[in-house]
């Protein structure tokens, strides 16, 4: 779990967003929406084989 310290003056949107930021760094938001249900394996295999293929895709361009 990301943590921040509110600074002395700092306003509660400027650590509200700090904080969205660390999460956003460390992937828990990609973490809980991969977790948010179950997903058989081979749907699993299925979308990491066109995840793959996408970013080949991507390199290629």
């Amino acid at each position: 779990m990301s943590e921040i310290y509110v600074k002395e003056n700092e306003s509660l949107d400027n650590a509200l967003k700090r904080f969205k930021r660390s999460c956003a760094k460390a992937g828990v938001m990609n973490d809980l929406r991969r977790k948010e249900y179950y997903q058989s394996p081979s749907v699993k295999r299925r979308k990491k084989s066109e995840a793959a293929r996408k970013n080949k895709h991507k390199r290629y361009y």
